[in-house]
This record gives structure tokens, sequence and C-alpha cells, in this order.
């Protein structure tokens, strides 16, 4: 085909900028061919090529009429989508994201966007079309040479599955050599919508006349006639029913329908389906607030004509999640989209309940326990406007929200806000934040005991401040009580690990048929086996701690990687039988429990009760259909759970909690400590909390059983004045990482000399972290402090750069280093 030199000069080159998910510093460009010129928009995924293979899931950022200065532009090779899946706001937020956590815009892209929607390049092996005269294979080649010759194609990781092993590449190469089979890159789009059958009436039984006749030749199948009125019932006359739906509704059974789909009364066909669930009722919020609601909801409204972030303060049960629904109905009633944070999976299982009943089918719900599928029709529906509201934990920040009017931040002192790894590792409160800042959005911050950057912000007149200081309903706050550990056990008063306060008080509840929460902050059954004679105790061996027993499994469990192994009796030490169990878990509880109270049925709750789909869900609802008497848990039960019968809070061992090294330990402890406490007596009846420790007259104690979280953010703050601390500074940490001990040594001086060189003191460390060796690498930490008066944007732009020139040396490539601006 021949080209004219006008063809040229009407067309325009083409030049765009793409997001790549991988952890590249700078985006690349690429050139596009003129026949996509129509098809490029800013937020289509585009197929390009990238060194030697190809990665199917850039995004295009921007586009330009300039080629890249340092190198040749690659061609795109083809446009994914119709319409963007990225908006240009989401840029915006992204580039923030990059700018102030210090990653790049790949690891961001990897985060926000559901694996669904990445195409995977996946390596298809196909049989040549001319083979060899003469073919010599090894048995497993044969294998492989059978397969494709019914099947024609193969792919890499379904040949590891059909011979059982993981490295195939040698055996793959080996035929490629022989000209048996060739390797091809296939685009595999990874989401697949679900298909259900459903069924419909055909053509010609529309007719009246015809539709007659069938009744009367069905008048000797009643089945077939049952499920055909039911059919009629629930169309009415033309629309697709769910086979499903008509077998249950019609009660004919499956064989029934086929004999109808058989003689072409009903036409059959698969059809797209939702995987979530979709009732369309909308249910009016008629509930009738308290006079102190309708003041804080009020004063609310008042902040917001001045101020973009308001702070509610409100104990526990004093009705936060009313305000929070008239607010949203404000939002939705303007036309706008509501992003409701909350930081833990379980409490979406009941406040995700108690919206529904309000705003039905307008929530979708958005967290890590939903499959692929799933993320993307959530991801699509946001996009589209179809859900007004999105409940979700810290990664829903990152959907692609049209119209933000309202952010709610549910328990906004959560560290589970946080991302540690990987990266971005950010903080999902904060990012809420700023992006309500790009949506012209208001932010209102909810919890009981507020984190301290987030109270002084509002002391400081930064953020608006509410406050409700009574429970809904007139309802008490718990009787609170401390028992000494120590006192009990020289008095010999100890059951087991539970006191004889607490024991009188579970008999007590469980006579009244009341429900009990005990919470114990370690998972497993014991959290360390000793040797009583030679002191040894088993480690994990890629991490540098102790490994817990867990009872259910029979095994020790390393809780920083997953290694596990068998349990010992006999120290392989120095061969002696009297190994002994050290500490206790969530599990040993439970175990003592069920001696202590045999006929009280007993649920836990923790990471290891939780690992399916709907674990968390399932023992949440058991427990409020009081199927358990007594919930054992971990932190999971104080994060926002309400349940109407749990009248008594135990908590096992408050010490484990104060004595944490870390500047936010007691502040830590406090919230969770009340929040636990917040559980009790939530309705019309008042609860009760015991609290055992050794400790017993610790300030933060005696500071949550006086409900006095002034007190304890006054004592903290002046604690954080005087050591420099947020919020009068900034912190980073820069954890350094390898394999070997002596190169980390020598690398993490290097980098921390490098920065104290331009930053001074700011720059503190390198010391070992806590646990100092996970998955075989070794760890430093240089932590940077940095005052509020510095600009952090040029401290941050010092930090880059040194450890660029830093990982630019030889002797330190192998070095990783990671960077975590805010670690709280």
């Amino acid at each position: 085909m021949q080209f004219l030199a006008s063809d040229f000069t009407e067309r325009e080159t083409l030049f765009v900028e793409v997001v790549l998910p991988l952890s590249l510093a700078i985006n690349y460009t690429y050139r596009v061919p003129f026949e996509l010129n129509e098809a490029i928009a800013i937020g289509k995924r585009v197929v390009v090529q990238f060194g030697k293979h190809k990665i199917y899931t850039a995004l295009v950022k921007s586009i330009g009429k300039n080629p890249p200065e340092h190198y040749q532009a690659k061609y795109i090779i083809d446009v994914v989508d119709e319409h963007p899946v990225v908006n240009p706001k989401q840029f915006e937020f992204w580039d923030w994201i990059t700018s102030y956590y210090l990653c790049n815009e790949g690891d961001v892209m990897s985060a926000a966007l559901p694996t669904g929607l990445k195409l995977a390049s996946e390596t298809v092996l196909l049989l040549k079309e001319e083979l060899p005269s003469e073919l010599q294979l090894t048995e497993k080649e044969q294998l492989i040479f059978e397969v494709l010759q019914k099947q024609h194609r193969i792919s890499i990781d379904e040949v590891a599955g059909l011979l059982g092993q993981k490295t195939v590449y040698p055996l793959v190469n080996s035929l490629i050599a022989k000209e048996v089979i060739v390797a091809a890159e296939e685009v595999v789009d990874k989401y697949k919508p679900l298909l259900k059958p459903f069924v419909r009436l055909n053509e010609f039984y529309r007719e009246d006349e015809n539709l007659r006749q069938l009744f009367s030749q069905l008048e000797k199948a009643p089945k077939q006639l049952d499920a055909l009125l039911a059919y009629l019932k629930l169309s009415r006359g033309t629309g697709f029913i769910s086979r499903t739906q008509l077998v249950e509704e019609s009660g004919s059974g499956q064989s029934s329908l086929k004999s109808l789909i058989d003689k072409g009364v009903f036409d059959l066909e698969m059809r797209s389906v939702s995987r979530l669930s979709d009732d369309g009722e909308v249910f009016d919020a008629n509930f009738k607030l308290s006079e102190q609601q309708e003041r804080a909801l009020n004063e609310i409204k008042q902040l917001f004509v001045a101020k973009d972030v308001v702070l509610l303060h409100g104990v526990t049960a004093s009705g936060k999640t009313q305000l929070y629904i008239k607010l949203i109905e404000d939002a939705i009633a303007k036309g706008g989209q509501v992003l409701f944070l909350l930081p833990e999976i379980a409490l979406t299982t009941q406040i995700v309940e108690r919206l529904k009943f309000y705003f039905g089918s307008k929530i979708g719900v958005y967290h890590s326990k939903f499959n692929d599928n799933e993320r993307v029709e959530i991801w699509n529906k946001v996009s589209s406007g179809a859900y007004q509201i999105v409940l979700g934990a810290r990664s829903a920040v990152l959907l692609p929200f049209v119209q933000l009017n309202l952010v709610v931040v549910d328990e906004e002192h959560e560290n589970s806000y946080k991302q540690y790894d990987p990266a971005p590792r950010y903080q999902a409160r904060d990012a809420a934040i700023f992006l309500a800042h790009l949506h012209k959005a208001k932010v209102v911050l909810g919890s009981a005991t507020p984190s301290l950057e987030s109270y002084y912000n509002a002391k400081t007149d930064k953020y608006g401040l509410v406050e409700l200081s009574e429970r809904f309903g007139g309802v008490q706050l718990p009787l609170q009580q401390v028992v000494s550990i120590a006192e009990e056990t020289k008095r010999k008063k100890m059951t087991s690990y539970f006191t004889s306060v607490l024991i009188d008080d579970i008999v007590e509840a469980l006579e009244k048929k009341e429900q009990i929460i005990l919470f114990q902050n370690r998972r497993g059954y014991a959290t360390i086996l000793l040797c009583a004679t030679c002191g040894y105790a088993p480690k994990c061996v890629n991490c540098d701690v102790s490994l817990t027993y867990h009872k259910s499994s029979g095994k020790l469990h390393c809780h920083y990687c997953g290694y596990y192994q068998s349990s010992i009796n006999v120290c392989p030490a120095c061969g002696s039988v009297h190994v002994e169990q050290k500490g206790f878990g969530t599990e040993r509880i439970e175990e003592e429990l069920s001696l202590l109270f045999p006929d009280a049925k007993i649920a836990r709750l923790d990471l290891d009760s939780t690992r399916s789909k709907n674990g968390m869900q399932q023992i949440i609802r058991d427990f409020q259909e009081k199927k358990a008497d007594i919930l054992i848990g971990t932190q999971m039960v104080a994060k926002g759970l309400d349940f109407e019968n749990v009248s008594l809070i135990g908590v096992i061992n408050a010490d484990t909690l104060l004595n944490y090294p870390d500047f936010r330990a007691f502040e830590r402890s406090y919230q969770l400590l009340a929040q636990v406490a917040g559980r009790a007596g939530r309705r019309d009846k008042q609860g009760k909390v015991c609290i055992q420790a050794y400790a017993d007259d610790h300030r933060i104690i005696q500071q949550v059983v006086n409900n006095d979280y002034e007190q304890m953010y006054a004592d903290e703050l002046e604690e954080r004045r005087q050591f420099n601390y947020p919020p009068f500074s900034r912190l980073i940490f820069v954890n350094v990482k390898h394999k070997d001990a002596d190169v980390l040594n020598l690398a993490a001086q290097t980098l921390a000399a490098n920065l104290r060189g331009q930053l001074g003191k700011r720059v503190l460390g390198p010391e070992q972290p806590l646990v100092s060796r996970v998955r075989n690498y070794y760890i430093k930490q240089i932590i940077l402090k940095i005052e509020r008066t510095a600009a952090i944007q040029k401290v941050k732009t010092v930090l880059v750069d040194t450890i660029r020139d830093f990982n630019s040396q030889k002797e330190f490539r192998s070095v990783i280093t990671q960077i975590d601006v805010d670690p709280y």
C-alpha cells in the first residue's frame, strides 16, 4: 500500500506517558500508531512492550506530541478499553500519594487497580506446524507432546500442574530446542463475568391462543404446569427468570424444567449476573435522634461551613452511627457519593447490615476478602456512580469516585488504617482527607478515643471538634474494676488465668443468660516452648522470633513469615523431656474456660478462626444470635462491634499492652482497653468490666477506669513535647535490609552517615528493630525526626536523592531500602 506525503501532514504523531505496575522511579513514554489515535484516551489500559516481556496493564496518564529525550519510543501494541478505567482525579490522588509517601506510581497502581483489571501475560506453548522427522523425547516431554496433540495449547502453569513439579522451564527450553513447540504470549483478561442459567418463554407461546393450547397439553404433567404458572407469575410473560428462582418458586424440580426446555416451551440462556448482593429495597431512616445527638448534628453542619474536617469525639455507644446516617442522607440527596471507612473487615459485617437497612442497594462494600471478580464489579459500579455509598477498609480510598461529597472515617484512631507492606505505605485516614480535598468534600472523623494527632489538630483549631459525652438512651457507662493478678496469686485465689473476681462475674452473667467477651491480645495456645533444663526455645528458621504453639494444628507457627514445624516433646539441644509451655493465647483461654464452664458455649475470634472469606461474619452472626455464651478474642473484639446482650467484658492481662517498646504504647493501651470496655452494656443496662493486671495501679489503667481521656491526652502530649515526638515532629523510618548481616551493617552505617551529612541531628540510628530478621533478611532501622518548622518536602527530596546515590554504588546494589513516612 502506497502513502502520499499529504497523508503524513494530516496525521499527528502522539506520544503517551504510561504507568506500569512496576516499582519504577520514572514513567515510560510510548508512541501511538496512527490507526490508534482515535482510540487513545487518558485512563485507558494499553498493551505495551517493556524490556523482553509484554506488560499488559499500562495505564495512559498523559498524551502529548513530544518524544522522549533519552530513548527511542516504542509503539504501543493495542488499546484495551472502550472507556477509561481510571479518572483524572485518581491520577491527581496517585501523584499526591507518590510524593507524600515517597513511593513510585507503579506501586500505587498495583495497590489501587483490582487484580481482575490487570491483564496477565501468560506464556502459552503451541505445537510447531512442521515437526522434525525423528522425535527423541524423554518420558515427561512425550507427555507434554501428547497433551498438545489433543488440546493444541497449554500454559506453563498447566505444564507444572500436569507434571506435579514447579521447575518446568528446562523441560520447555529442551522442547523448544528440539523444534517441537513454540512459545507465544497471549493476553488473558482475568475478569470473567459470572454466568447463570436463565429461562424465557418461547416467542411462539407468547401469543394467547398458543399459550391456551399449551395449558391444555400440560394438564397431564402437573409439575410442568406448576413451573409454567410460576414463570408467568414471576415474569409477567416476557422477561428472563433465573432457573434457580423458578425451581424454588414452583417446587416442580429440575427434571420438569428440563422437560419444558427440551420441548421448546422455554428458551435457556446463560446470562451475566452480579456477584454482589443487590436487593433493590430502600428503607427510610425514620429513627429519632436524642437531644444531644441533634445538637451534635447541628454543630457538625455549622462547622462544615468553615472547616473541611470535623472530629466527632463520642463515648462508646453514644450513637455516632446514627449521626453518620443523617450526614450520609444529606450527601446523597445532593447527588454526591460517600466513602465510609472502617479499620477492619470485621466491622463491615455489622455496619453494612445496619446501613443497608436505611440505604438498600445504594451501598457497595469493598475489602480484601472479596475475590478478583467481585472487586472489578465494585470498581465499575463506583466509577459509573451506581454505588452512592462505599463502605470499606483502607483500600476503598483508592476507588474511582466521580463525585465525592462526604468521607466518614469511623474509629479514626485505629492503626489498621496504616498500610505497612508492600508500598505504598499510606495512612488511609490521612489519604482520605486529601482525597476529600480534591473533590471539595467534607470529612467526619469519629472515635471514642481519638488519636493524639487528630485531637491535637482539633484543639489547635485545624479541625472542628464536636463531643458526645453521654451514651444513647441514657445508658450508664460500664462499671469498671481492676484486679491485681499479683495479689490474687499471693492469696491463692487464681484459677488458671482467671482471678476469683472474674470467675464470679462470669458465673453471674451465665446465670442471667447474658453474654461475655474476654480479651487476650495473643493468638495461639502457648506463646513459647521452653526447655526447663537448658533453656532452649524453638525459633523460626527465617526470623528472629520464637515460635508459637497452636493446639488446633499441633504445630509451632511463626506469626511473621508463616513458617511452621512439628511441636517438640523432647528438647533437641539437651534431650530433656521437661519442655514447658510458657505464656498463653486465645486458644489456651478457650480450653481452660471449657474445663471451668463445661456447659457454656464458647467461640473464638482471632486471625486463626477467621481465615475463610465469611469466617468472621459467621462468628459475629452466631454470637449476635446467642449461639455462643462467651466470645474470646484478640483486638478484633475491640473494634466497634455492638452486641445487645453482652453484660461483661474481661481483660485477661492488660500488662502485655503497656510494656510494648513504642512511644505510642500508652496511647494505644488506653484506646484498646477503653474500646474493649465499651462493648459492655450497650442497650438498656449498665455493663461490667473486669481488668486483670499485675500493674493494677498504672496511670493508664486508672485513666481507663475513670474514663478520663482528657487527662491521658494531657499527660501523653506533655511527654511528647519533651522528647519531640509527633504531633510536635514528623517521623520517617528508613528500613535497610540484606541477607548478609555484615553487608547490612556496613550499608546501614554508610547510609546513616550520608544522611547525617545532609540532615544533621535529625538522623537517628541505625539500630536494630524489635524483630531484627524477617524472612531471612536482617534489618536495621534509621529514623528521621523532623521538626514541624522544617520544609518537609525539601527533607524528602534530600532523603530520596541520598538513597538513590547510595543504591547506585556497586557494593550496595543488593541492599533493600524501604521508606515509611508517618510510620504509625
